[in-house]
């Protein structure tokens, strides 16, 4: 097998700033992404794909309370599967034609991934995790919070991802040289009993953790995130903003304490980062989608690494 690489795809890849978020939308964005994780792919790299989904889990929940007196619910793993399946059939499409394209016969396929997680994670006592559209009153059944004058938003928790339920298959599928799709959104968030029986759970899993535990159980090379930036800086949109080409895991420690980092963006992609460094993981790579090829050559993005490493 060749050197993995555990590519994180970001949601501006899917749908953009500015986009409703069509289907013809997210299918050219999907093309344009393929594009780039087809030129990782001839780097002769084994590349594992995540992706988030977010907007489309908004939007399955939308439908559901819009459609409830019509036809039954679903429950948030339920959207949280049905998103998977949705944009990795985008991307695995995206991608396999793009390979075609370029003589390479290669097939792409998803798999809807499971994650197990503690039910007695701290976040499920506090839950922060917004989803879904906002309400103009509250829903008895659900945790909900206001949100700046805009109504009221269902919060749900955000634990920390365990292990990856369908990671054996993954590696068998990559040994077999396929591309794989997984851990769409962070995974569906599942408990395991004494017997080993899964059961999902409502909450929502980070899908840069999910992606980075994904790598580091695969024993990837390479765990590569793409985001809006093209690479990591301090002070950003300030007039003394630095881009940052190499981060050493303690210095990317130090930064986080010093609040460098903004929770709701690139906190989280750097401790994902860290984890899967700290892990046995060789090189974190961190930049947007059209600067992979660069990034991976070490001439733009953020290459994150252990002290002593290069």
């Amino acid at each position: 097998m060749k050197r993995i690489a555990t590519c994180a795809i970001g949601g501006n890849s899917i749908i953009k700033p500015g986009q409703r978020g069509t289907q013809d939308e997210q299918f050219h964005n999907a093309r344009e992404t393929a594009k780039h994780v087809a030129s990782m792919i001839e780097e002769g790299y084994d590349v594992v794909i995540t992706h988030g989904n977010g907007p489309q889990v908004g939007n399955a929940l939308l439908r559901v309370e819009v459609s409830k007196d019509i036809a039954p619910p679903l429950s948030l793993d339920m959207c949280g599967a049905q998103t998977q399946a949705e944009l990795g059939y985008m991307i695995q499409q995206s991608l396999y034609n793009e390979l075609q394209s370029r003589g390479n016969g290669r097939i792409v396929c998803t798999v809807v991934t499971q994650v197990v997680i503690d039910p007695s994670d701290p976040s499920f006592l506090h839950p922060t995790k917004p989803i879904g559209p906002f309400y103009r009153e509250k829903i008895e059944e659900w945790h909900m919070i206001e949100d700046a004058g805009r109504g009221y938003r269902r919060v749900v928790a955000s634990p920390a991802p365990k292990e990856i339920v369908e990671a054996d298959l993954i590696k068998k599928l990559l040994l077999e040289g396929f591309i794989v799709v997984a851990v769409g959104g962070g995974g569906i968030p599942v408990t395991k009993d004494e017997r080993g029986n899964l059961k999902g759970i409502a909450a929502v899993i980070d899908k840069d953790h999910a992606s980075s535990l994904l790598a580091t159980t695969l024993g990837a090379h390479t765990f590569l995130i793409s985001t809006d930036v093209e690479r990591v800086y301090l002070n950003y949109r300030r007039p003394n903003q630095v881009g940052l080409r190499r981060l050493e895991v303690q210095e990317a420690k130090e930064y986080l304490a010093k609040g460098h980092f903004h929770e709701g963006s690139m906190a989280p992609k750097i401790r994902a980062a860290i984890d899967f460094l700290e892990n046995g993981g060789s090189e974190a790579i961190i930049t947007s989608p059209e600067l992979i090829p660069q990034a991976l050559a070490g001439e733009d993005g953020t290459k994150m690494y252990k002290k002593g490493a290069i």
